[in-house]
């Protein structure tokens, strides 16, 4: 019988790096993906490569992550059109100004850049954008990719290290065994035993950690996307708006320019989702209004995926509090593409050395286990 060291649930970007740190690390490592690598929401995303604009919680991981995507070419054979654009996030009111100062200095404390622009520079810079913005904050080092690139690459790559990438593979349900763990595959009369098991099942991560005693809440969510036809270099730095709702880039080569905003419909258990029509005309006239230069330009498509959320907005990373050799990385609530190479690292480092120099402080599920507050309840509970 065959025991693999790692096991992994889930094919997206953050499991496909997961197997390739850890076999690079000298694990055999198995990978069992329900579709294809990347084919959910690690592929079909805006392609944001973006540190600006991120939790306190996320920036250790999305600093390491933006590293990673700095050598991609050297890690996984191809750059998977990575480029350094920026990120301009912009202001449209006093409010919005104050929040871009605020988290500049969070940025400075954890050693990233951010330029604050007032009006005058800003226009000056960005001569495309509306009028009805009074200034942005910009991190030069962010960037962008292909997203449906991305996972298959590093899926490539770590099978050509010598993992085992099994796509077409429904896990039925996995169980702690004397092995460690061991799997179900739908279909297959042989279980799949592993010793330690990483559970990067994106929207369906819940239902994985349910399997071991671990619950909380994950909701989906469906992005609604755009993208036109190719038009002149016209949008440089990647774009976003205080409080969020809508985001622009231009794809550097083809020139088509991404957008998106508001929602679609996701059916998590029938695996589809869509776009909504008047969705996407609601987009395209917020895109309008950020940069006017696109009201004549054709819109060829939009798209949705489905996408695990959290109800802090926040991804579950990290060791099962129940379980051990038991670790999580899901929920990343439509934020997770940056991400995704830094988790795959941060998970491999947990499973076979016990931790990872990477904070992910804040992002524990230990969080959504809810204490007693009553001093009676807490004693009761053991609790002091």
């Amino acid at each position: 019988m065959t025991v693999f060291d790692v096991a992994i649930i889930g094919g997206g970007l953050a499991g496909c790096s997961a197997a390739l740190h850890a076999r690079r690390k000298g694990a055999s490592v198995v990978l069992l993906e329900r579709g294809r690598c990347g084919a959910q929401a690690s592929g079909v995303n805006y392609g944001g490569v973006r540190q600006q604009g991120r939790h306190p919680a996320e920036l250790p991981l999305a600093q390491r992550s933006r590293k990673i995507w700095g050598r991609l070419a050297e890690l996984v054979g191809s750059d998977c059109e990575f480029a350094v654009t920026g990120h301009l996030k912009l202001a449209r009111s006093d409010t919005d100004m104050a929040e871009l100062v605020a988290h500049q200095e969070i940025a400075r404390q954890h050693g990233l850049t951010l330029d604050v622009l007032e009006r005058a520079d800003l226009r000056h810079r960005y001569p495309y954008l509306g009028d009805g913005f009074v200034g942005g904050s910009l991190c030069a080092e962010d960037g962008q990719a292909n997203p449906r690139l991305v996972a298959p690459a590093f899926a490539r790559t770590a099978k050509c290290f010598g993992a085992v990438i099994r796509e077409g593979c429904t896990i039925e349900r996995a169980a702690v065994s004397h092995t460690g763990f061991e799997l179900i595959v739908a279909g297959d009369a042989t279980p799949v035993h592993a010793r330690r098991l990483v559970n990067t099942a994106g929207a369906w991560g819940a239902r994985v950690a349910e399997w071991f005693g671990d619950n909380v809440r994950e909701d989906v969510m469906a992005p609604n996307m755009c993208v036109t036809e190719p038009i002149a270099p016209l949008v440089g730095p990647n774009l976003g708006i205080c409080g969020g709702g809508m985001y622009i880039r231009q794809a550097r080569g083809h020139g088509s320019v991404i957008f998106g905003s508001g929602l679609g419909v996701a059916d998590r258990d029938a695996l589809r989702a869509r776009p909504l029509a008047d969705v996407t005309m609601e987009a395209a006239k917020a895109a309008i209004e950020m940069v006017p230069a696109l009201a004549n330009v054709l819109l060829v498509r939009s798209w949705t995926g489905i996408e695990g959320r959290m109800s802090d907005g926040l991804p579950v990373v990290g060791s099962s509090p129940t379980t051990s050799n038991l670790f999580h990385a899901f929920g990343f609530s439509g934020h997770g593409f940056q991400l995704g190479p830094a988790v795959g690292a941060v998970l491999a480092e947990l499973c076979l050395e016990g931790g990872s120099p990477t904070s992910l402080e804040g992002l524990s599920m230990s969080r959504f286990i809810r204490r007693p507050t009553n001093p009676a309840a807490r004693a009761a509970a053991g609790q002091t």
